[in-house]
């Protein structure tokens, strides 16, 4: 009686070798790490345009710019909070005791916004690489393990002496799940890497049109 072949996704791991197990365990793992970046970053970003929102508002409210500062305290939550109290904490420094400005403020308060813009910049973009090294990687690895697993199927197929195709499709299916794995690992991770970029860029972006607009009202009363 011929030998039943489970051909099930379990049954295909069981029978691949150690290099084509390795392989195919590697890939999980990675497919697990890239959805956890990416439900870490979709969360991460819905709250950061939340909060720019909000604090949108409050400060074109008309509420007095240092009472603002005030209000946010020492300990700033949210990416927006952040750039504006860079922006302030640098406006108060530069006020000699005797009420003038010391030279040079406007440069210092936009550099100030500029370096609080690049920390949200990279605490948005932290995780992203792992998506884009996946995302170009993976198909590669799944392939090297197709390609060790059809060699050694061929080496079965020669050492039995017998062609039939029920001898050499499971060493060929399992050969295949290698690269259907990388696949899987790979295509979302390189659709979410585009989408959380362009993501990004456009949160950094608003940052960056925030701190233009906050550095214009800060040189109107530098001038006045």
């Amino acid at each position: 009686m011929d030998q039943v072949v489970d051909f099930s996704m379990w049954g295909l791991f069981a029978r691949a070798t150690i290099t084509v197990k390795f392989v195919m365990i590697a890939l999980i793992l990675a497919s697990i790490w890239c959805w956890a970046v990416i439900v870490d970053k979709l969360i991460q970003y819905r709250a950061a345009r939340t909060e720019a929102a909000r604090f949108d508002r409050a400060f074109w409210s008309g509420e007095p710019l240092d009472q603002l500062f005030d209000e946010i305290g020492a300990d700033p939550r949210g990416a927006s909070q952040r750039i504006f109290s860079a922006g302030m904490t640098e406006w108060r420094r530069s006020h000699r005791q005797d009420g003038g400005l010391i030279a040079g403020a406007q440069a210092r308060i936009d550099r100030g916004m500029d370096v609080a813009i690049a920390k949200e910049a990279g605490r948005l973009q932290r995780g992203l690489p792992v998506l884009a090294t996946t995302g170009s990687t993976a198909p590669f690895v799944g392939l090297f393990g197709t390609v060790f697993g059809i060699m050694n199927a061929f080496i079965e197929i020669a050492e039995a002496q017998n062609t039939n195709l029920a001898v050499v499709a499971p060493g060929i299916a399992e050969a295949l799940l290698a690269t259907g794995l990388g696949l899987m690992a790979a295509i979302p991770a390189v659709i979410f890497y585009n989408k959380l970029s362009a993501d990004s860029d456009r949160l950094v972006g608003g940052y960056e049109a925030f701190a233009d607009e906050f550095s214009t009202i800060l040189s109107r009363q530098l001038d006045s």
